[in-house]
């Protein structure tokens, strides 16, 4: 321990010093530029005549993007002029200024003078200037005006279309469908979505190989002054010997349907019939080929699936090969999280699971994981906890009771089987809880959600061992002693995800959203047959002996991520959310304990460990030999700014916020119940940094979270900057992969 406190000092030192090097405005970022170079350190986009115009839509036209200020800047600019090592390093770290080069400044006016004709607006003019910073004239501005062209209204369509019945009468059909009308404004983005859309819809509807390229789109400007007469024309040439000559164009139905299967890539028969949904005869769709790529996809067990329609030469039928590509079907996964205090309180969480993606040969994915927790003093031997979850879980592709077959779309529920234990082992105690669900998990990729759902959950729940203090330190109070006691759990529950994650690789996009809810119910199903149970003293139903959970709960996580990268430099912002509530009734005088909310940790409040804060303004209860505060009710709020340093290395600064608390109730300590008018004082706080390591598989991370708002302490709950690397204002955290 004295060793850990006297290096706090040399720690601090060390972020003064780099926090005073970033931001000391002494230092250039264009101190390192070569004679006659300038730094490009903003563009303006100005659109003359429509301040209303969508100046984002001209942006990523620009030849020279300008990156957002970050302090590498500064790192780039530490260079000794020398050319070795030193050099080498800070040009590895930092990042270079961005040059101005004024051909690219001209060739960016050619580039949003081309886009403003693809919108529609003709004989638009694109000037720039440069201006130097008064501060520094290495320092250079441009700025782009943009005086918009013309528009012209299209007054009149008039379509040509081939010289076949059946082809006119569905292309009229469709017209209601058609994105380019009277009225619009001519424009080639227009015509091109039109042509896109078109050709996509005759290719669902039999005809194979239909193309946008059949499509020619010709606008007179000259016969009606400010407006345009649009000929629509629909035809197709190929060329022979004689030069060009017309072909028909025919509708397609599906020939052979054939699974070319790998010799190493085993899987029941069975499996490609439930899946398969094109059928010989049928009308060729490309929507429902793109349908069986994606029921194929869901399966899991593949890493590619190609599937190949040939057309036959002499007659208007396509023969269907489909190819699934063996993907890793075994493999094990490692997580591992880790805290410490200057308490000498030291948790550790490592997890090893083991999937197999076709453990019957049928798609079915097996899913075994063993998970625990330890956490022990270094300063007294008789602080430890351990806790050991295993679990194994059984993915089947298909809805039971229910064939594949009858589901015509992409997303095929899969059903769930799980089994878990859970042995925990305090001084206080040991419980056992033995958990078992069946339900149903799947994607809805039009709303971008994802979903379980399990109609049958249940848990026994029994503590073999307790403690003659702990008995005696509970057993007059009526919210502690039923929070610790036997008892089952038998209900239902429900999780909904949105997000645009990919589902297939589960990465974000650049800009990455999310939000989840869970909702379980429990005890309703059993307290039908309350009249026939035996009763505790309490006035409980009894079931096995012991009482049954009756509670609901509910929770929601949610989190956005903003992305900002360009060849140097790599930037993000992650904000997350998350509150729950649950509240027992009828059977149940308290929630189980396993569904109690608790904060701190490496994902949670990270200035806390685990179970360390709250509920409330509570102080940490001494009695517990390891911290193990729990409330019925969470809200919690986080920030982080994460940023490349060098090579694969990050960096992070954070704001951690939020508690538990106790709904009002009968042997609640005031302190600990949830009010309105005490939320700010009664919310913790920290912030911190923190360093990433990006293995590519992996993601490794360590955090430092230092308290600066403590409902424990007495009188003022915040704590003075001289105070954060004191006492147990701080803790280390480590975890594999991102908090949020």
């Amino acid at each position: 321990m004295r060793r850990l406190s006297s290096g706090i000092p040399l720690l601090t030192s060390l972020l003064t010093l780099s926090a005073a090097a970033f931001l000391l405005p002494s230092c250039s970022t264009t101190r390192c530029l070569a004679e006659g170079e300038k730094r490009l350190v903003k563009n303006t986009i100005i659109v003359e005549n429509d301040k209303k115009f969508p100046v984002s839509e001209l942006t990523s036209y620009l030849k020279q993007k300008t990156p957002s200020w970050n302090p590498m800047l500064y790192v780039y600019n530490w260079q000794d002029g020398k050319g070795k090592g030193w050099d080498k390093l800070v040009r590895k770290a930092g990042t270079a200024p961005l040059v101005y080069d004024s051909l690219q400044m001209v060739n960016s006016c050619t580039n949003i003078g081309n886009h403003l004709e693809y919108l529609g607006y003709y004989n638009s003019t694109v000037t720039s200037s440069t201006a130097a910073k008064r501060s520094n004239p290495r320092k250079v501005e441009v700025t782009y005006n943009v005086h918009l062209g013309k528009r012209y209204p299209i007054k009149d369509i008039s379509y040509v279309l081939p010289d076949q019945e059946e082809f006119r009468d569905e292309f009229y059909a469709d017209t209601a469908s058609v994105t380019v009308r009277r009225g619009d404004f001519l424009a080639e983005s227009a015509l091109e979505a039109e042509s896109v859309r078109s050709s996509a819809s005759f290719r669902n509807t039999g005809y194979y190989g239909f193309s946008k390229n059949y499509y020619i789109f010709e606008a007179d400007t000259v016969s009606c002054p400010d407006s345009a007469l649009l000929k629509y024309t629909i035809r197709n040439y190929t060329r022979n010997e004689t030069g060009k000559s017309a072909v028909t164009f025919r509708k397609y139905t599906i020939g052979r349907v054939e699974l070319l299967q790998e010799e190493d890539l085993r899987f029941r028969e069975k499996l490609f019939r439930d899946f398969n949904i094109l059928k010989t005869g049928d009308l060729y769709s490309e929507s429902k080929v793109n349908t069986e790529y994606e029921r194929y996809s869901t399966v899991g067990l593949f890493s590619s699936v190609n599937i190949q329609m040939t057309p036959r030469d002499s007659v208007p039928v396509v023969d269907c090969t489909i190819h699934p590509q063996k993907g890793k079907s075994q493999g094990f996964k490692f997580g591992l999280e880790a805290s410490f205090t200057t308490t000498g309180l030291f948790s550790i969480s490592p997890q090893l699971s083991y999937y197999h993606r076709n453990i019957f040969h049928g798609g079915e994915v097996l899913n075994a994981s063993i998970k625990s927790d330890h956490q022990f003093s270094f300063t007294d031997t008789n602080k430890k906890s351990n806790e050991v979850a295993v679990s194994l879980s059984l993915l089947i592709p298909r809805f039971i009771p229910f064939s594949p077959k009858l589901t015509l779309g992409s997303a095929i529920p899969k059903t769930e089987v799980k089994l878990s234990y859970d042995y925990q082992n305090r001084p206080e105690y040991q419980r056992h809880i033995i958990s078992a669900s069946y339900g149903y998990t799947g994607v809805l990729k039009k709303l971008k959600m994802r979903y379980q759902f399990a109609p049958l959950s249940a848990s026994m729940v029994w503590l073999p061992y307790m403690s003659e203090e702990f008995r005696k330190s509970i057993e007059h109070d009526k919210y502690m002693y039923n929070t610790y006691s036997d008892h089952s759990d038998l209900g239902a529950n429900f999780y909904v995800l949105f997000s645009n994650f990919n589902y297939q690789t589960g990465l974000k996009d650049s800009h990455g959203w999310y939000a989840g809810m869970q909702f379980d119910l429990s005890g309703n199903i059993m307290s039908i047959f309350n009249s026939l149970m035996k009763k505790n003293s309490q006035g409980q139903s009894l079931f096995f002996n012991s009482p049954y959970a009756q509670y609901v709960r509910f929770d929601i996580n949610a989190g956005r991520t903003w992305n900002w990268s360009n060849d140097e430099f790599y930037h993000s912002l992650a904000l997350h959310l998350e509150a729950g509530l649950g509240y027992a009734y009828g059977n149940s005088i308290t929630l189980p304990f396993e569904q109690q909310f608790y904060a701190g940790g490496a994902n949670s409040l990270r200035g806390w460990t685990a179970k360390s804060v709250g509920p409330g303004t509570s102080k940490l209860d001494t009695f517990w030999t390891i911290p193990n505060q729990t409330g019925d009710m969470k809200l919690e709020f986080n920030i982080e700014y994460r940023f490349k340093i060098f090579w694969k290395i990050a960096g992070a600064v954070f704001v951690d916020a939020g508690n538990i608390w106790c709904l009002p109730g009968k042997d609640k300590d005031e302190s600990s119940i949830f009010k309105f008018e005490t939320l700010g004082e009664s919310t913790a706080a920290n912030w911190g940094v923190g360093l990433r390591g990006d293995l590519t598989f992996l993601v490794l991370r360590f955090d430092m979270g230092l308290r600066f708002h403590d409902p424990a302490l007495d009188g003022s709950k915040w704590v003075a900057p001289s105070q954060w690397f004191k006492g147990s204002n701080y803790a280390f955290q480590f975890g594999v992969g991102y908090p949020f």
